[in-house]
């Protein structure tokens, strides 16, 4: 029977889906004549039972488009059952279940300080009050009302309608009987009762397959252990050399029409690939999910969920599991600089300007066209802090690299002089967003000691990788934009006019050990018009391959850690193009296999040998042999490292050999030849030092002892002391 006798004024809201409060009216709730009354929204149900666990059944009475209530003495548990156009079916009443989120969440996250967010929002399943089920809550604090919606309630938003925590601005419920690999969205009113886009989850754990938007809920993988045995990895006294890596260009599966390569797959031939290549960690472009392949992931809208485009994160959770597992270090790109205007992404989420700041001067980037997160906010400051913990304990990655810091350091980063806002003492920096970074590389290192935090940051800001208590920005290390920047430029320049700008080499020291630098030959060097590394050398294609493996040579004898974007190891002739795989087949062919061979030597050589690498970001890991000879093009310097045998580097970068070439040295006896990028092994012509030389006791160049060496044309040569002699001082 269906009445609307004695019916609720807020009946027709709830039937359209528009009541922002379900939970104050529908579920059990004490009824003025004793006894409780239940309200039920079941849309498509011509009859509907209360059962309670004992099986005693309470008939509701239909109130017209799908309400139904029923009075007595109904207990706190019970179960619906319903028939409708010749079916009938029984569920949980998803409005009869208490809140998860408990008093202590509502305060921290309030307060802004709730560092495990994603143990609380998002779509977690859980078991709640007896039934199984997921929880959903989403931060939306202007919304007039808030929906979960999925096939699981046919998109109709009036049947998911969340329950509003306070003060928190936090939107829950728990949903009885969904699990893993359902998908949804928010359904959103904004506060003038506008209907919104229908939203991803901020928060979810897992998204759909691009160009479909929705959330998956997914289950998380367990928190792995052993960080502890991984943490001298991430040590600015460790050798550190980074293959950077876009996981959907890297390798495809040519007979499966260009496929990506999966997680599983990833895990076994990437981790294969970089261990033998003698790299000690793997960075990964951004795998935040993200809507726009072109993007390569630095346009993310799914922070907490790793793209499903190479599987679930269970199966991301083995890839960086088998990583470890092989001794290689994994750390995520993470992109808190901006966020793209999707509609179902974070821009205008609950019809405000919630994680972006009002002033298009400040929230806008014109660059990228994406939004920039209000990081004057305490709330999003701690969504980004939870996120960035999120991938560091969640998944145990052993560190993240920071994009673009310098578009969130300065307000007036790539904008005219009259659009944008000063702070509040009048000036350029951005002081929100210096203290979110201090907070999550304080956060990071305290909570997962051990991890590495790497900024991109292109300028001279002060401090970038000295602690925050010292007043630094707290990352560990820093990428070196401008060596990069100044030895490319010098490198591209015909070797006949490089010795009037033979500074482009030696600048880099006056500042290499101000900060805990990483040379950076990133993707950022090979796309755009750029060129591969191989296409920005001068001379013909034999002078091209000999000037990059001298580059290589040079770089990876110089103070910094090394990374390296992949195809740049086996010298790739052509741009990067995110679309398709790189090109292996070149490896078929002598001098791309000998620049593979080439870096493989180097990172193992580098590891090896602690002069190159324990003192990376001290000065007295380095002093110079041969500074000032520019007009020959020649440049050497020592690497060293208390008492381990120290390494001479030298340069002869001009296509003429230079025999009896005197240099000084800091002791007499035998440096042997341990590496030369003129070797025949890597496609060079083979001339050097027949495997070392005898220095002599005689002073040169402020040093007490010298050889005369053979510097092949564009080269570089490494001699290591060898341990019979021993080391003197500098004469001057």
């Amino acid at each position: 029977m269906t009445t609307r006798d004695h019916e609720f004024p807020q009946a027709d809201a709830i039937r359209d889906g528009r009541y922002g409060a379900p939970f104050d009216i529908l579920g059990r709730h004490p009824a003025s004549g004793g006894g409780h009354v239940v309200r039920v929204l079941m849309p498509g149900a011509e009859r509907l039972w209360i059962v309670a666990e004992d099986g005693t059944r309470f008939e509701a009475t239909g109130h017209g488009g799908g309400l139904f209530m029923a009075q007595g003495d109904i207990p706190q548990r019970y179960h619906l059952q319903a028939q409708g156009y010749g079916a009938e079916w029984q569920v949980e009443d998803p409005y009869r279940f208490p809140p998860v989120l408990g008093e202590m969440d509502e305060y921290l996250i309030s307060e802004g300080s709730h560092r495990r967010l994603w143990e609380r929002l998002g779509a977690r399943p859980i078991n709640h009050d007896g039934a199984d089920g997921t929880v959903f809550a989403v931060w939306a604090p202007s919304a007039q009302r808030v929906a979960v919606v999925g096939d699981f309630n046919h998109w109709d938003p009036a049947r998911g309608v969340m329950r509003k925590r306070g003060a928190t601005g936090v939107w829950e419920i728990f949903l009885p009987g969904i699990g893993p690999g359902a998908v949804y969205k928010y359904d959103i009113l904004g506060p003038d009762g506008t209907q919104l886009p229908q939203k991803a989850d901020p928060v979810g754990f897992g998204s759909e397959h691009p160009p479909a938007t929705g959330s998956v809920v997914r289950r998380l993988p367990p928190v792995p252990e052993g960080r502890a045995a991984r943490a001298e990895r991430q040590s600015v006294d460790a050798p550190i050399s980074i293959y950077e890596v876009h996981l959907g260009s890297w390798r495809k599966v040519v007979e499966d029409g260009d496929r990506r390569l999966s997680y599983d797959e990833l895990a076994r031939d990437l981790v294969h690939y970089v261990k033998e290549m003698g790299f000690t960690h793997i960075e990964l472009l951004p795998v935040s999910e993200f809507p726009f392949d072109g993007s390569w992931g630095y346009q993310p809208v799914g922070l907490f969920a790793p793209t499903v485009r190479h599987g679930t994160p269970r199966e991301f959770a083995a890839f960086v599991a088998a990583a470890q597992e092989a001794g290689l270090g994994v750390l995520l790109d993470w992109v808190p600089g901006h966020f793209p205007t999707d509609p179902h992404g974070l821009g205008w989420f609950d019809g405000t300007p919630l994680y972006q700041y009002a002033d298009p001067r400040e929230g806008f980037h014109r660059d990228w066209n994406t939004l920039i997160y209000d990081y004057a906010r305490r709330e999003v400051k701690n969504y980004l802090v939870a996120n960035a913990l999120y991938w560091l304990l969640q998944y145990g990655l052993d560190g993240i690299r920071v994009d673009a810091v310098a578009s969130m350091l300065y307000r007036d980063y790539s904008r005219p002089h009259d659009e944008w806002v000063p702070n509040v003492h009048g000036g350029r920096e951005n002081l929100e967003a210096i203290e979110m970074l201090r907070e999550v590389n304080a956060a990071a290192y305290a909570e997962a000691p051990g991890i590495m935090t790497v900024a991109e940051e292109s300028t001279s800001f002060p401090g970038v990788s000295h602690p925050v208590h010292e007043g630094g920005l707290g990352f560990g290390y820093k990428w070196n934009m401008g060596w990069m920047n100044d030895t490319l430029d010098y490198f591209k320049r015909d070797p006949i006019h490089r010795r009037h700008h033979h500074h482009q080499l030696t600048f880099g020291l006056v500042y290499a050990f101000s900060e805990n630098f990483i040379l950076p030959i990133s993707h950022d060097e090979v796309v755009h018009g750029k060129g591969s590394m191989l296409g920005k050398m001068p001379g013909s294609e034999a002078e091209q391959f000999a000037n990059l493996r001298a580059y290589y040579g040079f770089m990876w004898g110089h103070p910094g850690k090394k990374l390296l974007f992949m195809g740049c190891e086996f010298a790739q002739r052509r741009e990067w193009n995110h679309d398709i795989s790189l090109d292996w087949h070149l490896l078929d062919q002598p001098a791309p296999a000998g620049v593979q061979r080439l870096v493989r030597d180097l990172n193992h050589l580098y590891r090896d040998t602690p002069a190159l690498h324990r003192d990376d970001s001290r000065a007295q890991g380095f002093a110079w042999l041969v500074a000032d000879d520019a007009d020959q093009s020649v440049l050497g310097f020592l690497r060293r490292a208390g008492d381990a045998p120290e390494v001479a580097v030298l340069s002869n970068l001009t296509p003429v050999e230079r025999t009896g070439y005197r240099v000084g040295l800091p002791a007499p006896g035998r440096w042997e030849e341990v590496l030369n990028t003129d070797s025949a092994i890597y496609g060079g012509g083979n001339r050097g030092n027949l495997g070392g030389v005898e220095a002599e006791a005689v002073p040169w160049n402020g040093w007490p002892a010298s050889a005369v060496v053979t510097l092949p044309p564009l080269s570089v040569v490494y001699f290591k002391k060898s341990n019979a002699s021993k080391t003197v001082g500098r004469t001057s």
